[in-house]
């Protein structure tokens, strides 16, 4: 049988009779009905981790418009016999998802917010029909179906499409809302660029929960899933047996995310058990709760590659499905002291932290704990052992795909940050030729940036490369010059000057001095500088580093 890769897919009864591999997940069911309480259930996990394939698994066993039985046969849940004849398409389903719902002001949010209870009304449109609907719900029912309803409508919205459902079927409803916080989060980043509608937009959807959530006789169980727990004073005050499961949570652990043996054996089903090494460097490293984990879209990305290209690289696949804005945060609050913490970490080491999963955004960039909560519940960062508990944590990088996301964002944020006067200094020095003057000035500008790779060669070249192109120059790096390739070719075209650095990394501070010797007298016997016509000024510099200092040497 040919090996089918779903990459994405969020449609469950697609993916099964497509016969794409689904890693099976469906005994989530069984041990949240019969092993829990609760009401209300919240999940929160990283984007990317199965959330919504997950709930519109939960929609088509539940649902009691469909007939599921072929598209769950084979898959663990069946096992359970009494239970699927007492649940599989036994209940009226209410689902609706908030992903979409971001705008940079609140009456774009608001609209696409109507837009979506619209559509849940277009699903459901045969219950206007029915007689045994009140009159009164149906012409609330048809106002959200044209967006034309009262916003006290509209906040009472989930509550009224539930008591008609339970008109018709005479059962309660079970209830599924996804990607919950979408809407609140894009409210919280307009209001920190000066479009303030954070208040306004949780007061909507803390009505239109609220009302579906507490006291609700319609409602049979809730599930809810989001990237962050707001805290429950915010928006799900007074529901009753209401549970939430965080990253830090063991209950739950491993239905988010692919497990160690569920790679395995996706790997023998894709004949790729050549790439489990590779695969587990970079997706897996992930501890929620007891379980390790993998990121599944970055898996199944992974694998659909294979499929086309026998030697695919990997790649950073998640990068582009979250946004940076809480790294940037990190940065330019000055009163938070964490380049220290930064460099432990993308040098592969931990950091102890106190982290809650009880936050509200309007909140989050109160304290510099909060930031690093955030960081570990969106998936930048991780627990580091899988016995941490408490408040207290152990973090650290998860894997190489986050690690470039690190290299990528985070050095980039804190160069920004570098006074560009400062910058300038350091070209001035240069370009006089002042060697003390550029030691001093270059190792300044380390103490102040980050480093990471265990001050690897490449990266002080980025490092200089990064300042000049921050400046404007055109820089060419390791290009064919002479007899050799040059570490940073710098040309300043309008002022007809060019400069040619070779950069050493020194393994003891006293070696720097003939290490960059070394470097000056590469330039001169690779004749770095031949073939640079035109130029009325050529510098040439050997630089040698030691961690955060410099040394600066002119060819004479």
């Amino acid at each position: 049988m040919t090996f089918r890769v779903g990459v994405g897919e969020t449609d469950f009864a697609d993916l099964r009779r497509s016969g794409k591999y689904y890693v099976d997940k469906t005994e989530i069911l069984y041990e949240l009905v019969e092993e829990t309480e609760n009401k209300v259930t919240l999940f929160t996990r990283p984007r990317r981790f199965g959330k919504t394939l997950m709930m519109n698994m939960m929609s088509n066993f539940f649902s009691i418009r469909k007939d599921s039985r072929e598209i769950f046969e084979g898959l663990r849940i069946t096992k359970h016999k009494a239970f699927c004849e007492k649940w599989m398409n036994q209940y009226p389903i209410l689902f609706i998802s908030f992903k979409d719902v971001e705008a940079e002001t609140f009456e774009g949010a608001y609209k696409m917010l109507q837009t979506r209870l619209a559509d849940v009304c277009k699903e459901w449109e045969s219950l206007y029909k029915e007689e045994r609907v009140n009159a009164a719900d149906r012409k609330v029912f048809k106002e959200l179906m044209f967006e034309t309803a009262k916003e006290s409508d509209v906040r009472s919205s989930l509550k009224i499409i539930m008591r008609m459902m339970h008109a018709v079927y005479g059962r309660k409803v079970i209830l599924l809302i996804d990607e919950y916080d979408v809407p609140i989060a894009k409210a919280n980043e307009m209001s920190a660029v000066g479009n303030p509608f954070y208040s306004a937009m949780l007061a909507v959807l803390r009505g239109l929960m609220g009302t579906a959530l507490k006291d609700n006789e319609f409602l049979e169980f809730a599930v809810i899933t989001g990237c962050l727990r707001i805290a429950k004073e915010s928006i799900f005050t007074g529901t009753n047996n209401f549970s939430s499961y965080s990253v830090l949570d063991e209950d739950f652990s491993g239905f988010f995310g692919f497990t160690g043996d569920e790679v395995t054996e996706l790997l023998l089903a894709a004949d790729r058990e050549d790439k489990a090494e590779v695969i587990k460097e970079w997706y897996d490293g992930y501890v929620f709760g007891d379980s390790f984990v993998y990121c599944p879209w970055d898996v199944m990305n992974y694998l659909s590659a294979l499929k086309k290209r026998q030697n695919a690289k990997p790649k950073n696949y998640w990068k582009n499905t979250s946004h940076n804005g809480v790294l940037l945060t990190f940065v330019k609050r000055t009163d938070f002291k964490v380049k220290g913490k930064f460099e432990i970490l993308m040098n592969k080491g931990t950091i102890v932290q106190t982290v809650s999963d009880d936050l509200t955004y309007d909140t989050l960039h109160s304290s510099e704990d909060h930031l690093w909560s955030v960081l570990l519940m969106t998936g930048y960062l991780t627990k580091a052992d899988e016995k941490e508990e408490g408040e207290t944590v152990r973090l650290r990088i998860p894997n190489r795909e986050i690690a470039s996301i690190f290299e990528d964002t985070v050095v980039e944020l804190f160069r920004q940050t570098i006074d560009n006067s400062a910058q300038k200094s350091m070209m001035d020095a240069l370009w006089n030729g002042d060697e003390q003057e550029a030691s001093k000035v270059i190792s300044d500008l380390l103490w102040r940036t980050i480093s990471y790779n265990d001050y690897h060669e490449d990266y002080y070249h980025a490092f200089l490369a990064g300042v000049f192109v921050g400046l404007g120059y055109e820089v060419e790096s390791n290009k064919e010059k002479g007899l050799g390739r040059p570490d940073i070719l710098l040309k300043d075209d309008d002022n007809r000057r060019a400069m040619i650095i070779e950069a050493k990394r020194s393994m003891k501070e006293e070696d720097m001095d003939q290490d960059c010797d070394a470097a000056v007298s590469q330039i001169v016997n690779k004749k770095y500088a031949d073939g640079l016509c035109g130029y009325t000024r050529i510098r040439c510099y050997g630089i040698a580093f030691f961690q955060k200092h410099a040394r600066v040497k002119r060819m004479q």
